[in-house]
């Protein structure tokens, strides 16, 4: 039954609106500075790109906690319950055995707040991605159903600056990071771009590797770096979408094809969450099913390229 309402909630996300709310933290030296407030201004052009947005970006003095909470209660007024709520928060973040904070001008704010002002809000379908260091002490204090939570760490230990937020970005602009070549680029897919360029990073330069990002998208339990239907993480992730581009984006500028890419996305959807129901289903009527979706979505993306 959750996983019904999932499929309809995501079903009608394109009728709904996506508040993006990116907070750039403190750098605490001139290069940080410049980089985090770099990576928040790219982030603010890349979503204000999208279709019914709301797009937030404090950065600099601006990005106390103070306003954060005033932001995040402007979206608590705001938001539907079939609307969507994007939290990233880029900077440093630091963890004294006990607590999980983000390094913000003034105060910083700690997990436990961002949890409590994150369930004020009505919206559904949540992800927060704190791409900071230390962040995966916050990871279980965020996690709840209905939120995917992304963290740039494994625990409070990996202490160093973090290069996952870059990546993070990088997958937003880089079409490599669709890999369903269906011209949304998901939050799952902007995850593993970024984790596997952050491989690719420490690899490269044959240094050991201080940072290790997770995913945790069911509301309980560990977060994961390979999401699967195996371990039962992504399914709500990999139907969140974070970006579309290409033809997906200039369709939802006319009405006829905007209700074609609903149902294109549907159907999306609905193949993932087959996929996560396979182990549990006869063979003969995964393959009739899923035969069944994969001949509407070919048809329905026909009618989308006419």
């Amino acid at each position: 039954m959750k996983l019904l309402l999932l499929i309809a909630g995501l079903a009608s996300s394109l009728s709904a609106t996506t508040f993006y709310v990116t907070v750039a933290g403190l750098g605490g030296e001139p290069d940080y500075e410049q980089r985090f407030n770099g990576l928040a201004s790219d982030l603010e052009r890349l979503f204000s790109q999208s279709g019914d947005a709301q797009v937030l970006t404090l950065r600099g003095p601006e990005a106390t906690r103070e306003r954060l909470g005033a932001v995040l209660a402007e979206v608590a007024a705001q938001a539907r319950p079939e609307d969507a709520v994007v939290l990233l928060l880029i900077g440093h973040g630091s963890f004294d055995g006990e607590q999980y904070k983000v390094n913000l001008p003034g105060p910083d704010v700690s997990a436990e707040e961002l949890a409590r002002m994150l369930d004020r809000i009505r919206a559904t379908r949540q992800l927060v991605a704190v791409l900071t260091s230390s962040s995966g002490a916050a990871l279980p204090l965020l996690q709840r159903p209905g939120r995917a939570v992304i963290t740039a760490t494994r625990s409070g230990t990996e202490k160093n600056a973090v290069v996952f937020a870059r990546y993070w970005v990088a997958a937003l602009q880089d079409p490599a990071a669709d890999t369903d070549k269906n011209e949304v680029i998901t939050a799952l897919e902007a995850f593993l771009y970024a984790d596997r360029k952050t491989v690719d990073f420490y690899a490269t330069q044959k240094r050991l590797a201080t940072e290790h990002a997770l995913l945790e998208d069911t509301g309980s339990g560990e977060g994961v770096r390979l999401p699967s239907p195996e371990n039962g993480r992504g399914l709500l992730a990999g139907q969140f979408p974070l970006l579309r581009i290409g033809a997906a984006q200039r369709a939802l500028q006319d009405p006829a094809k905007r209700k074609l890419l609903a149902r294109k996305e549907q159907l999306e959807q609905q193949i993932d969450k087959l996929k996560y129901e396979k182990a549990a289903m006869p063979t003969a009527e995964y393959r009739k099913q899923l035969t069944a979706l994969l001949l509407e979505l070919a048809k329905t993306q026909e009618a989308l390229e006419r």
